[in-house]
């Protein structure tokens, strides 16, 4: 089924527990391009993903995700949240939106103000050395691209303790996602959780929206991999002008 703006807004005015789960679809408006879009990695290949998140090929060579990070996390020096991030944000403030759950490492909620953010697939907020196991935290990109033009020889940035290749606290292929747990609980408990941005290709975050029975309202922009019931509705559009409309009537 699908749901009008001035019913989605009715849905979020009258629920007391409201999640959001969001995926690459909702930064695309940012300008980065989803992963299994039609320009994002997994199509261009620009770069191999199963060589730039495989854990393995980051302990012997961290080349190849250096490269991405350094393209990467440049970009997003010049990018801004979108509107619907901002619409997130808002929601929160007004205590219409008890959690974010995201697959994205981007931190655009962060910047548009969110607080209560849950990162499956972690960011590049803090890192650890793969030898001593140090800890970074706070960081931002402009840290990451300093660090990363500023190394002489590679990319890749050094533990300045005992010279160990740094690694983002990003979630490899074939790591377990963070919070997992945590996030399960929050759907479970929610009486309406908003699925943005995400055609729940990836598990596990693909099976959170399964594990509710809540009302349950998909934005994405294509096909998106979640049986149809009686308590979700889907909306094939773009996010902000979606929620542009929908905040008219919040």
């Amino acid at each position: 089924m699908s749901l009008n703006p001035e019913k989605c807004a009715e849905l979020i005015k009258s629920s007391k527990s409201t999640v959001a789960l969001t995926g690459a679809g909702i930064s695309t408006a940012a300008g980065i391009p989803d992963f299994r879009g039609p320009k994002g990695m997994y199509v261009t290949r620009q770069y191999d993903p199963d060589k730039v998140f495989s854990l393995d090929w980051f302990e012997n060579d961290p080349t190849c995700f250096y490269e991405f990070s350094k393209d990467f996390t440049g970009t997003l020096k010049t990018l801004k949240p979108t509107y619907t991030h901002h619409f997130l944000s808002r929601l929160e403030e007004k205590n219409m939106l008890s959690a974010i759950i995201t697959q994205n490492i981007d931190i655009l909620h962060q910047l548009a103000g969110s607080r209560n953010v849950l990162e499956l697939h972690g960011s590049y907020r803090s890192a650890t050395c793969r030898n001593c196991r140090g800890r970074l935290h706070d960081m931002d990109y402009d840290w990451w691209c300093e660090q990363i033009e500023t190394s002489s020889a590679s990319p890749v940035v050094l533990c300045q303790k005992c010279g160990g290749v740094i690694k983002p606290d990003i979630v490899f292929f074939g790591e377990a996602v963070n919070a997992f747990g945590e996030a399960n609980d929050l759907v479970s408990s929610c009486d309406l959780l908003l699925v943005l941005g995400s055609s729940l290709n990836v598990a596990p975050a693909s099976l959170l929206p399964r594990y509710t029975t809540a009302t349950t309202v998909v934005v994405n922009k294509g096909a998106v991999m979640l049986p149809a019931a009686s308590q979700r509705f889907f909306v094939d559009d773009t996010l902000d002008e979606y929620f542009a409309a929908v905040e008219k009537y919040l």
